[in-house]
């Protein structure tokens, strides 16, 4: 007998502190036969799924698992009948080659179903204490990648660098000094101001806030995934927050 079609469930881990894993994608996970995970999955919410786990990695400029090797997995998994969550870093629509994926599976009809989580953006901007869109600032926000399979990546650098631009910049530490030639080539102001989150929303997340003319050496240091917050720097109050704990 032909063994019944699996399913996998293409699901978003979030910035990577578990409060902010969604309560679909938990379930999910509790229910799974197999997570494939990516790199960036924190350890806190890889250890929330009981089922087997199977990194897939990917490692900018680094030792990665390819594309197709990752497709052929989930294929197999799914014709083997299992329930298999594809756990991907904050939100699998963005940055997360979620076609790709979807396309591999399709001409084996396998059931899926996507669970939408919080992007790094988004839990940055949070942690700087400011919203993504502001009115009388900013009536468009930009999601951008610093690189893609074929180095880094081009962008409408003239719309970027008006006055009041704000875009999220992911995998983008190793490319700072090519966006920043770019933006300053383009008329961007050099005081621009630009805050790196390194590891947004877990303990050890770090926030340096700088300006375009200093972001080079602000990401220099950078060990852990970091988003940039174009357009924006921490507000003022938030710098005062531990003071004023430690006062009540």
């Amino acid at each position: 007998m032909t063994k019944p079609l699996g399913e996998i469930a293409f699901t978003g881990a979030g910035p990577g502190d578990p409060a902010l894993l969604t309560i679909a994608a938990l379930r999910a996970m509790e229910a799974a036969d197999a997570v494939v995970h990516d790199r960036l999955v924190s350890p806190e919410i890889l250890a929330l799924a009981p089922g087997r786990k199977i990194n897939v990695g990917k490692h900018g400029f680094g030792t990665s698992t390819a594309q197709e090797e990752i497709n052929a997995l989930l294929v197999t998994l799914a014709l083997e009948g299992l329930r298999v969550v594809r756990l991907k870093a904050g939100d699998p629509a963005v940055f997360g080659r979620l076609d790709e994926e979807i396309e591999a599976i399709a001409p084996h009809a396998i059931p899926f179903r996507i669970l939408p989580g919080i992007t790094a953006a988004s839990a940055a901007a949070a942690s700087l204490g400011q919203s993504l869109t502001a009115r009388g600032r900013n009536s468009e926000l930009r999601l951008l990648t610093g690189h893609d399979v074929a180095g880094y990546t081009e962008q409408d650098w003239r719309a970027l660098a008006r006055p009041g631009a704000v875009a999220g910049i992911y995998m983008a530490k190793r490319g700072a000094r090519f966006l920043q030639g770019r933006l300053l080539m383009h008329g961007a102001a050099a005081d621009t101001p630009v805050t790196v989150v390194e590891n947004a929303s877990r303990r050890d997340e770090r926030c340096i806030a700088t300006t375009l003319a200093a972001l080079p050496e602000a990401t220099q240091a950078l060990t852990g995934p970091a988003v940039l917050l174009y357009g924006l720097a921490p507000r003022a109050a938030a710098a005062a927050l531990p003071l004023l704990e430690a006062t009540r």
